[in-house]
Order: structure tokens, then sequence, then C-alpha cells
């Protein structure tokens, strides 16, 4: 075998395992993309599939950690007393209504706390009468922290639901998340009025089924492609 006749058989090789490689990641990205697509349909089936039993609050989550993903959306029930109130501006519900949120910080125990989505702000003086020593008994949805903000925090207001926001305002140890409150009640008596209506539970998987099915074909369909390249370009070398 000739020096050049080595080289161009070293090239040769050089080149098959590039486009080996070149297709094995197109092919690789084609089964990250329809892995998406498969988290994508379960968790819409998550986000749509929820236990309608009320459970302790503290049962499925504690102070101090992070909200549990099988915790997210359960309907809960706690007790405690209210230690501080705030306005959260701007929130949206699930009828796409906005409007200012009356949020209490609910004592839960001896020293802990959770953030409770309790109604409009501008009914925050319609049950004036209760003492914040009053022990009330809540059940409700409970939700993942806002990530983002809606406002400016301020004195009295809040700019998201999210307990960190608060931190420094409060000894106790908080829940992650928040509590959108169904009922109120004060041994057996309900406390009535209007109750924003949750947002639509949605994926957190970005995108639609289709759009990440079509990515997957485009991926193989590059890897095929490269791999057709090399042969296609010896049947139209001369």
């Amino acid at each position: 075998m000739t020096a050049k006749t080595s080289k161009s058989f070293l090239s040769t090789i050089a080149q098959g395992i590039a486009t080996l490689l070149i297709a094995v990641v197109f092919f690789s990205l084609g089964l990250w993309q329809l892995e998406r697509a498969k988290a994508l349909q379960e968790s819409l089936i998550t986000a749509t599939q929820v236990d309608l039993a009320f459970v302790a609050l503290e049962s499925v989550t504690t102070a101090r950690t992070s909200l549990p993903a099988d915790a997210i959306n359960r309907w809960v029930k706690v007790s405690g007393h209210y230690v501080g109130d705030y306005r959260a501006p701007n929130q949206v519900d699930g009828n796409g209504t906005v409007n200012d949120w009356e949020v209490g910080l609910l004592q839960v125990g001896t020293n802990q706390g959770i953030l409770v989505v309790r109604g409009l702000w501008s009914e925050r003086l319609l049950h004036s009468d209760i003492p914040q020593a009053m022990v009330i008994d809540i059940q409700g949805q409970l939700r993942a922290s806002q990530s983002d903000d809606h406002s400016l925090n301020g004195d009295g207001v809040i700019s998201r639901l999210d307990s960190s926001v608060i931190v420094g305002l409060t000894d106790l140890d908080l829940f992650d998340g928040y509590v959108m409150a169904s009922s109120e009640s004060h041994n057996g008596s309900r406390v009535v009025r209007a109750r924003p209506t949750p947002e639509k539970l949605s994926s957190r998987i970005p995108g639609y089924y289709w759009q990440h099915i079509s990515y997957v074909v485009i991926w193989w369909l590059m890897a095929g492609v490269v791999l057709y390249l090399p042969f296609y370009r010896r049947r139209v070398k001369p």
C-alpha cells in the first residue's frame, strides 16, 4: 500500500467515524425529544388528575423544605390562627379575572406558618370581628409558590404568593407553597365570603405533544441524511 493510498484510507475512516458520530448525536436528540413528549403526556395526566380527598397539611409536606411534587395541588386541611395579613395585587384567578387578594399568614402549632389566600382584598373587612387569637380551620388546595412577581413588595404588600418574600418578616418556620382556601370555619361555624377560583392546572413541560414528535422526526431524518450523504457522493462522483 502506497503512502498516498494509506493516507486516503485513513481519511475515509476518519470521515466515516465523524459521520457516525454526527448521526448518533442526531439520533440521541430524537430520543431526548421523544422522552420530552412522553414526560409532557404524563405531566398533563398528573395536572388534571388531582386527589380530591382532604389530608392534613403536615402529612404531605414539612416546613423549611421544598414542596414535594406529589403534594402540589393536593386538597389539605390545617388549623391555626392568623398572625399576619397581606395584599397580593394583580392576581389572576381560574376565570382570568385580575384582582387584589387577601393573603393571611396562618400560624400552625407553636412555630410553623403558611400563607393562605383567604379571598378578595376588597372584602377583607367583612369579618373584621375575627380576632387573631381565634383558631381557624382551613380547607383548600395546596399550590406551588409563584415564581413571577405581580407587583413590588411594600408595607403590607407581597409581590407574589411565595413564603420566601416574607421570610424576613416572621420567626416562624414557613411551609413552601400556599393554600387557596375553599373554606374557613371556627368551631363548625363557616366564614362566608367570596373565594378566588384557583388557576387551571397545566403541564410544566413546555411545548405541545405533536410539536415534540415533529422534532423527533426532524432529528432522525437529519441522522438518516448524514448517513446517506457518503453513499450519494460516491454515486455522483465521476
